[in-house]
This record gives structure tokens, C-alpha cells and sequence, in this order.
């Protein structure tokens, strides 16, 4: 298989998106951008250092409150056509996504229709956030409360999903009010640095929406700035932890969407063969590079080993390979050191006792020069080793063995995380009562079609904090303010 070369003509400009500027020079250096499908240059991307961070904060607070004080009707008819844009520009969104992290063609295709899809779902809530009038005592007064936004909100989002990501955190906080600043990764810069073209070419006014593509050291100016009002994160618990020390000095609330180490619990009344793929989706999806990926597979005893033949089986069959043949259900991970990281978390491992059943290696051949990890299921793994309560971030799928229900609930429960969680049962009662148990913020049963834009989405623990989706995604980015008159 030749891997094909992607179509760097159709890159956005790699300047980063201020006000109605697109800046070229930067204070914070640049950075070759590398495509994962075969390691080549695409581009060196400018990076935002303080400078750029000052002037998109300074652009967002004086665009925030003509925003705000927009008719409500005319922040929906705007954030609708921004969503037009995006349907519109589906094709060369799915391309740019695709050159950004590796994800393959058949999963970016639908990144745009779901994109537009929060941007007007989200855009449904500019007119209905309502406030309440409330009982006061003694005498007569009138007390009522109203939903303010926060103001400029810095948006910090990971690289797995760029597009959708900018969408989730950026919709819900734009139709409450607020204006953004969003720092996508360095390693996925092109879509959501089309997704700020776009937003302009939209009418939405300039410093609503600004993009700055920067490193670690610009992420912390971004923090650390006294003009941003609200932070949500998207990323690992280790950074997390840095911006909520950083966001101190200031008092500036942080939102948390975190990593996860989700646990699917596959009880002995399933149709094994019939469940098998969609127990596999968890390594598949994103090449494993998913928060929410199912990957902690526990398995009740009697069918075992009956899952774990059936998963080597099926492994087999998913083709894997160019991102850009519309047949490649799998692509590759985002770079070199992800590589090494998960491939030493295979090893330890081993180490452990645990035994690969199939891949725990790199790809060689034609996909040698990209950053293709083999789909790696390994079994036998003790609940308490490293694989099995660390997020790997890559295609590996660890498998637990269980006894009875109250067993599999406390292994799923013994974690730091708590994001998502997975029952596969065809017993009713049984698959609420463990559903319920669960320490997740979300949990499917027998199956996971994704996250539509209506409800909460979020972890507990040390997963996060907060929500995204429905009205509680949009109130997360709003605050009540009081207001008493005596009578």
C-alpha cells in the first residue's frame, strides 16, 4: 500500500487568527507541523507567544460586550450561518483534519456535519436562558436572578479531535455570551485555524472568535492572563493540574474535560460473536487516541476465553492504512514519542504477566515511515497494573477477567478516573442497577454511537469537572447574578 501525500495547497493560512487579523509573525517561534501518515513536513506553524496571547485577550474583551448586547435572535442567526460554512466547506475540513492528526477520511467526514451540527444546536439557547424570580422575606420585595456570561473564555483543547473539540467548548460559551480564545494544539493547527476563517467570513464580529496555535509556554501566558474571565480544558491530568496552579494568582474558574481509563463490563448472557466488534471499538476509534475509548475490557468468566479468541479473530480484519483511502477504518497515532510511550506500556506489560495476544509493535512495509502501531489486545491483565489504570492514548486493548457483578463494579470503580463506563448485558434490571454503581460521568449500555450535542458530557473524579452538551454545557459558561429591590 502507497500512502498518498496530502494536498498541502489546501492548507488555511498559518497564521494565527486575531481580531480580524491573521498574523504571520510571531513572538513564540514555530514549529514544523508533521503529517502522522508519513511523517513528512506539511508546514512550519507560527506559535503564539505573550504578545500575540495580550492582543487576542485584548480583542475578545472588546468584542465581548457588543456580543453580549446583541440581539438574541441575531447571535443565533450568525452562529447558524458559521454552521452553514462549515456543511459547506465539509470536504476541505475532512482533508485538513485528516492532515492534522492521522485520523482516516471514513471518521473525519463526519467531524464537519457534527461541528455544524453543536454550532446550531448550541445556537437554539441564545434566547433561553431564563432567569427566575424568587420568594424574599420579611416584607415586600422583589428579588429575581439572571444568567450573565463569564466574558473572555480561554478554550485549551487536545489533538485527538480539533474540529469537534473547538465545537463542544466554543458553541455552548459563544451562545451564552461569552467571547473565546481558543489554543489548539501545535500538532493539529489547519482545522480549527479554518474554523476562525470561517466564523469571519460568517459576519460574526471580529475578537469573537480568535484561534492561537501555540506551545506549552503560550498555553501558560493564556492562562496566566488577568483579561481571561473563564478557562475549560481538554487534555491530560498532569497539564490540568499545571493550569488550575496557574489560574490561582488570578482566581480564574477552570472547567475540566480529562483523560479517562473507561471500563466496559461484558457480562456471560451476551451473543459474544455478535458483540465482539463493538467491544473492539474502543482500540479502533481514533486509533485508541479517544477520552472516552473503552479500553479496560472485563470479561465474566464463563466467556473469557471465548472473547478473546473472537477479538484476535476479528483484529484481523480491520484494515488498517492510509488515511486517505476512504476503506481505512484505521490510521496511525499522532507522532514518533506517542509511539514509544505506548509501545513501553506494552512492554511493562509484559513485564507484569500480562500476554499480548496480538501486535504490541510497530508496522513496518509501506507504513513504516508514518506512525502506524499494530491494533495490540493484550489479556490477563491485573486490574491493578499500570496498563490497566493508566490511559494509554493508542490502540491497546487491555482484557480483565470478572466472577460475579459485584466483583466487576468494584474493578471498574477502582481507578482514579471516571469519564465513561460500558455494560454489555441483555438483562434489564441488571444493566441499570450496574449503570447506576458505576463512578462515571457517562455510561453506555450494549453499544456507544457517540455524543450528541443535547446532553451532559463530562467525568467525576479524576476525570474532570464540569459540563459540556444541552443546557448544562451552556450554563457551565454562565454565572447567576442576583438583583433585590425593596418595595
Amino acid at each position: 500500500m502507497t500512502i498518498i501525500k496530502p494536498d498541502i495547497t489546501r492548507l488555511p493560512g498559518t497564521g494565527l487568527v486575531i481580531g480580524a487579523d491573521r498574523v504571520e509573525d510571531s513572538s513564540g517561534g514555530a514549529v514544523e507541523h508533521r503529517y502522522p501518515g508519513d511523517g513528512s513536513v506539511t508546514g512550519l506553524i507560527p506559535l503564539a507567544g505573550a504578545h500575540e496571547v495580550d492582543a487576542a485577550v485584548r480583542a475578545a474583551r472588546a468584542a465581548q460586550p457588543i456580543w453580549e448586547r446583541m440581539a438574541p435572535p441575531e447571535r443565533r442567526r450568525l452562529l447558524h450561518r458559521l454552521a452553514d460554512l462549515i456543511e459547506a466547506d465539509s470536504e476541505r475540513l475532512t482533508h485538513l483534519t485528516t492532515i492534522d492528526n492521522g485520523t482516516p477520511m471514513m471518521v473525519t467526514a463526519h467531524g464537519a456535519p457534527a461541528t455544524a451540527e453543536l454550532f446550531r444546536y448550541n445556537a437554539g439557547w441564545t434566547d433561553r436562558l431564563e432567569g427566575s424570580v424568587i420568594p424574599t422575606w420579611p416584607g415586600s420585595n422583589l428579588d429575581y436572578a439572571v444568567e450573565k456570561p463569564y466574558g473572555v473564555v480561554a478554550v485549551i483543547i487536545s489533538f485527538n479531535g480539533p474540529l469537534i473539540g473547538c465545537a463542544m467548548t466554543a458553541a455552548p460559551a459563544l451562545a451564552a455570551g461569552n467571547t473565546v480564545v481558543i489554543k489548539p494544539s501545535q500538532l493539529t493547527p489547519y482545522s480549527p485555524t479554518r474554523l476562525g476563517e470561517l466564523a469571519l467570513e460568517a459576519g460574526i464580529p471580529p475578537g469573537v472568535i480568535n484561534i492561537l496555535v501555540a506551545s506549552a509556554q503560550g498555553g501558560t501566558e493564556l492562562v496566566k492572563h488577568p483579561g481571561i474571565d473563564k478557562i475549560h480544558f481538554t487534555g491530560s491530568g498532569p497539564t490540568a493540574q499545571r493550569i488550575v496552579t496557574d489560574a490561582v494568582a488570578n482566581m480564574t474558574p477552570v472547567g475540566l474535560e480529562l483523560g479517562g481509563k473507561s471500563a466496559a463490563l461484558v457480562f456471560d448472557d451476551i451473543d459474544v460473536d455478535a458483540t465482539v466488534p463493538a467491544l473492539l471499538s474502543g482500540l479502533i476509534n481514533m486509533s485508541g487516541q479517544g477520552c472516552i475509548n473503552a479500553t479496560r475490557l472485563m470479561v465474566q468468566d464463563g466467556i473469557y476465553d471465548h472473547v478473546v479468541a473472537a477479538a484476535e479473530k476479528t483484529i484481523e480484519h480491520i484494515p488498517m492504512g492510509d488515511p486517505y483511502d476512504k476503506t481505512t477504518v484505521m490510521g496511525p497515532v499522532i507522532n514518533e514519542q506517542a509511539c514509544d510511550r505506548i509501545l513501553g506500556m506494552i512492554d511493562r506489560a509484559t513485564e507484569g504477566g500480562a500476554r499480548v495476544v496480538t501486535g504490541g509493535h510497530r508496522m513496518g512495509d509501506d507504513l513504516a515511515d508514518g506512525f502506524f502501531l499494530a491494533p495490540t489486545i493484550v489479556a490477563d491483565v491485573p486490574n491493578s497494573s499500570y496498563i490497566a489504570q493508566n490511559e494509554v492514548f493508542g490502540p491497546v486493548l487491555s482484557i480483565l477477567r470478572f466472577t460475579n457483578e459485584t466483583e466487576a463494579v468494584s474493578m471498574a470503580n477502582d481507578t482514579e478516573f471516571g469519564l465513561a463506563g460500558y455494560v454489555y448485558t441483555h438483562k434489564l434490571e441488571r444493566a441499570h442497577r450496574v449503570a447506576d454503581k458505576l463512578q462515571a460521568g457517562n455510561v453506555w449500555i450494549n453499544d456507544c454511537t457517540g455524543i450528541p450535542a443535547s446532553v451532559p458530557f463530562g467525568g467525576v473524579k479524576g476525570s474532570g469537572f464540569g459540563r459540556l452538551g444541552g443546557k448544562w454545557g451552556v450554563r457551565e459558561f454562565t454565572q447567576p447574578k442576583n438583583i433585590w429591590l425593596k418595595l
